[in-house]
């Protein structure tokens, strides 16, 4: 394993986090931990109706992703390495688009009391892509809990994201906008990729893929 001994891959609904996981873990040997979304009972109503199911879908997020990441944390932490298709901070980006005043306050509660035991990665990777790209995926994969999401929605997200990470300093972070490219079935690409992994230590680095228009 690289330096980046635990590696989070992060970006908005439908655009490639886990897929670039999968194949990053597999070329690291590390452990994969991927988000379990079709596992939330709430999911699947929470897009036909947000402000009813907002909170419930939330705090099984919150409660998942920490269990999650606390167990590994605790196995003599990412000893083989790790990657993981989310960052811990997630749940407060959606929580701040989904919940309600009193709700997200309670959430908030919540959040603040987990968020100290769970470890910064030593990478962060964003992944972007327009908000028309990310719908044309999510059709694409043709999930049945997502098909209720509006290109209204996944938009919010989307600004949501770059927002976020346009402020991130907790870990060293590499963008990528993926608009283009398709990591899984671009060799040149994938390898270009794993270059500006073993050589990123610090800070942002805005990053063009090998073969990107």
């Amino acid at each position: 394993m690289i330096d980046n001994r635990y590696i989070a891959v992060e970006g908005p609904i439908g655009v490639g986090k886990t897929s670039l996981s999968e194949k990053l873990s597999g070329c690291f040997n590390a452990e994969l931990i991927l988000e379990k979304s079709n596992d939330n009972p709430f999911l699947k109503n929470f897009y036909r109706d947000k402000d009813r199911y907002g909170f419930q879908t939330q705090t099984f997020f919150l409660l998942n992703r920490y269990s999650q990441l606390l167990e590994l944390a605790q196995r003599s932490l990412f000893h083989n390495g790790t990657v993981c298709d989310y960052i811990f901070q997630k749940d407060m980006l959606f929580a701040s688009l989904n919940l309600n005043k009193d709700e997200l306050s309670l959430y908030e509660n919540f959040y603040k009391l987990l968020k100290p035991k769970i470890p910064a990665p030593d990478l962060v990777i964003f992944l972007q892509a327009g908000t028309d790209v990310l719908m044309n995926r999510i059709l694409k994969r043709s999930r049945d809990f997502e098909k209720n999401i509006t290109f209204e929605y996944l938009e919010e997200v989307n600004r949501a994201y770059n927002n976020f990470f346009f402020h991130y300093l907790e870990s060293p972070l590499l963008v990528i906008n993926t608009a283009d490219i398709d990591f899984v079935e671009d060799k040149k690409a994938f390898d270009d990729l794993l270059q500006k992994i073993y050589h990123h230590r610090a800070g942002i680095q805005y990053y063009v893929p090998a073969g990107a228009k």
